[in-house]
C-alpha cells in the first residue's frame, strides 16, 4: 500500500506542478477517450439524467452529458492541481461570502456548533480550504474511507493540507463533540447526497424526480448538538474558478419538524442542480436502492 501511495503521489504531485492552463489541455485530450472509448460508466450517467429530466429530449440529455464529462475531466485536474497549489492561489479560485454573517449569527445565538450541507456540485473538494478564510474556527469535513487504502490516504492529504479536520464517517459524533471542548467554534461539512446503506434509510423525499433517501446524520447530530444549519451554494465562476456562498437553513433545527431540514437540503440541492445540471456528479449511481425495495424488506 505505501508504495502504490508513493508512486502515485510522485506522480500526482508532478503533473501539479503544471500551470492550470496546461492541464486544462490535458483536461480536453482526456475528455474524447473517456466519453467516446472507455465510456466511464456513460450507461450509470445517460440513465440518471433521463429520469431525472423526463421533460428533456435525447439531444438536450446528450449535451448535458457531454458538458458533464468535460467537467469531470476539469474535477480531476484541479483536484491534481492541490498537490501543490500556493494559499494565495487557492483563495483566489475558491471564494466564499456570508461568512461574517455566520459568525456574527454563532455569536449572537451563542452556539458552538455550525454544519455546512453540500452536494457533490462543481469542485468540493475545494471546500475544504474554507478554513484559510476562517481561521478563528475549527473546521472539519465528514468523509466515507475509501475501500483503496493508497487513494483513501491520498485524499485524506489533500483535504487536509488546508488545515481542517478529517473526520470518518463512522466516529462523526464522537469527534465533533471532542472538538467542541476547544475554544473555537466548529463548523463542519457534510456532503450529505450519497445513497445510504439500507439500514441507515429511515426517510424519503422526492428529489429529481425520484423517490431518494438522504444520509440523516446532519439532521440527527444537528437537533442532538443544537447546531446552525447552512447549505453552501456552489458556483462555478468560469474554468477554474469558483464562488460559494452560505446559505442559513436554521439557527434552532429543534424547531423543525423531523425529516425538514433534510428535505430543505433536498431542495436547495435540486434547485441547484436543474440551473446547471453539468455540475453534479452523475456517474454516481444514487438510485440503485428503491424505495420499493426498501418497503418489501427483502434487505433485512
Amino acid at each position: 500500500m505505501k508504495f502504490v501511495y508513493y508512486i502515485v503521489f510522485a506522480s500526482w504531485y508532478v503533473l501539479s506542478l503544471l500551470p492550470l492552463r496546461v492541464l486544462y489541455v490535458v483536461s480536453d485530450i482526456l475528455y474524447l477517450p473517456l466519453f467516446y472509448c472507455i465510456r466511464y460508466r456513460r450507461h450509470i450517467v445517460h440513465s440518471n439524467l433521463k429520469a431525472s429530466f423526463p421533460e428533456k429530449s435525447e439531444p438536450e440529455i446528450l449535451r448535458i452529458e457531454k458538458q458533464f464529462y468535460h467537467f469531470f475531466c476539469d474535477y480531476v485536474v484541479e483536484t491534481i492541481k492541490l498537490f501543490s497549489i500556493s494559499k494565495k492561489e487557492m483563495m483566489r479560485r475558491m471564494s466564499f461570502s456570508g461568512l461574517d454573517r455566520v459568525q456574527e449569527e454563532l455569536e449572537r445565538e451563542q452556539k458552538k456548533y455550525c454544519f455546512i450541507y453540500l452536494g457533490h456540485y462543481c469542485n468540493w473538494e475545494y471546500v475544504a480550504s474554507m478554513q484559510y478564510w476562517l481561521p478563528d474556527i475549527h473546521c472539519g469535513q465528514i468523509y466515507h474511507p475509501l475501500y483503496n487504502k493508497a487513494f483513501d490516504q491520498l485524499f485524506l492529504r489533500l483535504r487536509g493540507q488546508f488545515g481542517g479536520d478529517n473526520i470518518p464517517m463512522k466516529e462523526t459524533l464522537r469527534r465533533i463533540i471532542k472538538l467542541g471542548k476547544g475554544e473555537k467554534k466548529v463548523m463542519i461539512g457534510f456532503i450529505a447526497d450519497q445513497a445510504p446503506s439500507w439500514w441507515a434509510m429511515e426517510h424519503w423525499t422526492t428529489f429529481l424526480n425520484h423517490d431518494t433517501a438522504f444520509f440523516m446524520g446532519t439532521e440527527r447530530i444537528g437537533r442532538k448538538l443544537d447546531a446552525a444549519v447552512y447549505y453552501l451554494d456552489i458556483r462555478r465562476v468560469k474554468r477554474g474558478y469558483y464562488h460559494a456562498e452560505l446559505k442559513l437553513l436554521t439557527l434552532h433545527p429543534n424547531d423543525l419538524p423531523q425529516y425538514r431540514l433534510t428535505d430543505m437540503y433536498s431542495e436547495c440541492l435540486e434547485k441547484q442542480i436543474k440551473e446547471a445540471p453539468a455540475y453534479w456528479l452523475w456517474s454516481h449511481n444514487r438510485w440503485k436502492r428503491t424505495k420499493e425495495e426498501w418497503l418489501k424488506g427483502n434487505w433485512k
